[in-house]
């Protein structure tokens, strides 16, 4: 790729709220990606999540702020003012409005399991580079699932993880050295 701008990795999510999964996969993925910046896209309404238990914009928002330590990760609510719902929307909208930026998609294992349900899946694969980050439990599932074994002539081997933000999508990579087990929900279930 001739793009010369940052390299930014994009983690979106409903935050609900944020852990310390996000803040591990955000580190690895600096350091393992060479990143130089990781934003986070507080979800302003997550489609394959239900609203029932979710708390507002604002307190999930607050949530990331507090837990992203690290002065590379940058808590955004661009898709509340793009007013964007699935990705797809999302990404178009970045690669169109910040042309010189190296984007990478990042996610959990536990998102590529049913990447497949996402809107537009294949296209988000053919926009950015992606990342995924093993997720305890959800590890074996997520490498033999539709969008796994679909996309798998463009997987490169995590030796040449540093190397995604070069490659032209679709390209991917699949990190197996986190071990993070926490979740939104399972966190939600302890403080209720």
């Amino acid at each position: 790729m001739d793009k010369q701008g940052p390299k930014i990795g994009l983690l979106g999510g409903s935050f609900n709220p944020a852990h310390s999964g996000h803040l591990e996969i955000s580190l690895s993925a600096l350091e393992r990606l060479e990143l130089d910046y990781i934003w986070w896209l507080v979800s302003p309404g997550n489609p394959l999540k239900s609203d029932t238990d979710m708390a507002s914009f604002e307190a999930r928002f607050k949530s990331a702020a507090k837990m992203a330590t690290d002065e590379r990760i940058i808590i955004t609510d661009i898709e509340k003012k793009l007013e964007t719902r699935y990705t797809i929307d999302t990404l178009l909208e970045l690669t169109k409005g910040y042309p010189e930026n190296q984007f990478i998609w990042l996610m959990g294992a536990d998102n590529l399991a049913q990447f497949d349900q996402w809107k537009d899946w294949k296209k988000i694969a053919e926009t950015v580079p992606f990342a995924i980050f093993n997720r305890p439990s959800y590890s074996k599932l997520s490498k033999t699932s539709v969008a796994a074994e679909y996309l798998n002539d463009y997987r490169i081997d995590e030796r040449y993880a540093h190397t995604l933000y070069e490659r032209k999508p679709p390209a991917w990579v699949y990190c197996s050295d986190n071990n993070n087990p926490m979740s939104s929900t399972e966190l939600r279930k302890k403080l209720q």
